[in-house]
């Protein structure tokens, strides 16, 4: 199931079903999404993080999608740098991808992951949860 947050406010997001004109990167969403799957079905729900991370790693190079691991990022505070912020994944410098074995994406991490990306320059994070029966996935879109 593909959710998206059109502005993810931690308070008042609501979770929609994702319309074409809201889709964006969608060529490359798609290209994500299926590698998520595809690690998904090959190794379950069963491992730690890491684990999938190396998996993903392996599938974005066979899919020849371009991502960078755990780039920093600064983040800031009244415009000065006041620690960083490492995404599991930045796919072809345009989407965070954000990896979690957990058994809910809850608010509290979709929060976090809004305050993460604010004043940065990327627009979509994606939130993949292995730790479920089948992968779950949000679409964050910072507006």
């Amino acid at each position: 199931m593909i959710n998206s947050i059109n502005a993810i406010n931690p308070i008042n997001a609501i979770d929609a079903m994702s319309t074409d004109r809201e889709y964006i990167y969608k060529d490359l969403t798609y290209g994500i999404i299926g590698c998520l799957y595809e690690v998904h079905k090959e190794l379950g729900s069963v491992h730690k993080e890491i684990v999938y991370h190396k998996a993903l790693t392996i599938e974005f190079g066979s899919k020849s999608i371009p991502f960078v691991e755990e780039k920093a990022i600064d983040i800031k505070y009244k415009g000065k740098k006041i620690g960083i912020y490492r995404p599991d994944f930045i796919i072809d410098d345009k989407v965070i991808l954000e990896i979690k074995a957990v058994p809910a994406i809850t608010k509290p991490i979709r929060s976090q992951a809004y305050y993460y990306v604010k004043g940065t320059k990327y627009k979509l994070v994606i939130l993949a949860n292995f730790g479920t029966s089948k992968v779950d996935i949000k679409r964050l879109i910072y507006t």
